[in-house]
């Protein structure tokens, strides 16, 4: 892992097409700015993890586990 300083409203790159921008300091908090193209998803991790179970369920349904979706009980 690469760790870095920063101070508010200094930026990071990766690559070259993410910057990163330390928006705000308060406390033990840092609010962050990522700027991204439109192709590169950013989540925070926990909504990473959700969607990647939430993939790694789907792709376990059978032919037939989707016969009722989206009709109404």
């Amino acid at each position: 892992m690469l760790v870095l300083s920063r101070h508010r409203d200094e930026s990071i790159m990766i690559g070259d097409d993410v910057m990163i921008t330390i928006v705000d300091i308060r406390g033990d908090k840092v609010r962050l700015g990522i700027e991204a193209p439109s192709a590169i998803p950013v989540h925070r991790l926990e909504v990473y993890e959700a969607i990647k179970r939430e993939n790694e369920k789907a792709s376990r349904l059978g032919p037939g586990d989707t016969n009722n979706v989206g009709r109404n009980s």
